[in-house]
């Protein structure tokens, strides 16, 4: 790869300072400007090309702007992209149908971003309580695993133990209860609440680490809802749609959600669309007027989310992911660097855990893997996530192994 020049240096900065001086800083980027992405490559402004290894959190399972799920959204911003739900659209009902036989559902609620989804099933979790469980009015509780992540809300941050995501926003939303993640017993005392109406969880907890319970965990977990007559939702914004190498987490364990929450990769990067999908019994206590959204179910969404998940069938990604991910945990393994103190993930969500080394951290880690042609990002200080699009080869996968190793050894 060639060196960046003076000019590309300042053009790069530019950028940079742009979003800085205009932008709100809620983020705290790498210092990469990117203009380009196909597959599994982005580019920057440059021109220099990286492996991209975090799939802007999954969102990109099918690889960058791919030309099926383009295609669609090209053809159908032509014709008809947004009506709201006070008609009727040709597309919508079309899009319920596929996602509903695609996940094994009765009833979906279209929405847009992945918070919206989290907020849609806590009030159709806490509607069902009321009306078909008989919990007393605005006395349902619901069940949080510490160290979650489902989105920036205010009810949402409500239920966080991240100090950064929860501080100086109160007052905070009432009624959730926090437990540890991985805790079967904590769980199973906390159900004995009459006033229970769901346990939200991450199948994998991808911000705090990517956390994978214990075998069993899920299943037992979803036994112990159904005992105690509370909802099991899962939150599988990030860890579905192939990304553990199955088409949901949950599917590992066999367990299928009373609540199903997707989103991310759900229209493959290029368009945001996310669903919850529930019984009937459980959708259809929101009525009309009670819930929705001006651009929830649009007809670009659902051209859009058709194709992306066709895509995940046609390219068996579930299945790919799967073997990769096998294939990337090994050579992380085989590194035998002090500076890994844990490899760790499922499918092609997985992550390292870096100890700091002669004053350097994962943020320097990062740097130098940007330097070497692949992006990745730390999440809790000194924790790199590696998640790359779904699409990639073997061939791709070595090399990225290669360029993290040589990357981890540089410091050593």
């Amino acid at each position: 790869m060639q060196s960046a020049t003076t000019n590309t240096i300042t053009r790069s900065q530019e950028l940079i300072e742009l979003e800085d001086n205009y932008g709100a800083h809620n983020y705290h980027p790498l210092p990469v400007v990117l203009a380009k992405g196909e597959g599994v490559y982005v580019w920057d402004v440059e021109g220099k090309r990286y492996y991209d290894f975090l799939s802007a959190y999954s969102a990109v399972n099918q690889g960058h702007c791919h030309p099926k799920i383009i295609g669609a959204l090209i053809e159908q911003a032509q014709k008809l992209t947004l009506t709201s739900r006070a008609f009727y659209n040709d597309l919508l009902g079309e899009y319920e149908r596929y996602l509903c036989e695609y996940f094994g559902f009765d009833r979906v609620l279209p929405m847009n971003t992945g918070a919206e989804g989290v907020e849609t099933a806590l009030k159709l979790c806490r509607k069902w309580a009321y009306e078909v469980k008989g919990v007393e009015e605005n006395k349902a509780e619901i069940i949080v695993c510490n160290e979650n992540f489902h989105g920036r809300t205010i009810s949402i941050v409500s239920m966080s133990s991240d100090h950064d995501a929860k501080a100086n926003y109160g007052p905070y939303t009432p009624g959730f209860i926090n437990i540890p993640y991985n805790d079967l017993g904590a769980l199973e005392i906390a159900l004995q609440n009459k006033n229970i109406a769901g346990f939200l969880i991450e199948p994998i907890q991808g911000e705090a680490g990517v956390i994978v319970p214990n075998d069993g965990y899920l299943a037992k977990a979803a036994e112990l809802c159904k005992k105690h007559n509370v909802l099991f939702i899962a939150d599988e914004i990030q860890t579905g749609i192939a990304r553990t190498g199955k088409l949901l987490a949950c599917d590992h364990e066999g367990v299928k959600p009373d609540v199903l929450i997707l989103g991310k990769a759900l229209a493959g990067g290029v368009y945001p669309v996310s669903a919850v999908l529930a019984s009937h019994q459980i959708m259809l206590t929101i009525k009309p007027g009670q819930h929705g959204s001006t651009y929830g179910g649009n007809p670009l969404a659902c051209k859009v989310a058709i194709a992306a998940l066709q895509v995940v069938k046609e390219e068996y990604l579930a299945e790919n992911a799967l073997v990769l991910g096998e294939r990337l945990r090994a050579g992380l393994r085989a590194i035998n660097s002090p500076l890994i103190t844990a490899v760790r993930g499922k499918g092609l969500l997985n992550a390292i855990h870096i100890t700091p080394h002669k004053g350097k951290d994962a943020w320097d880690v990062c740097l130098a893997l940007r330097d070497n042609g692949l992006l990745a990002k730390p999440t809790h200080g000194d924790i790199i996530r590696f998640a790359p699009p779904l699409v990639m080869t073997a061939e791709q996968i070595d090399d990225c192994i290669d360029i993290i190793t040589r990357t981890v050894k540089s410091f050593e």
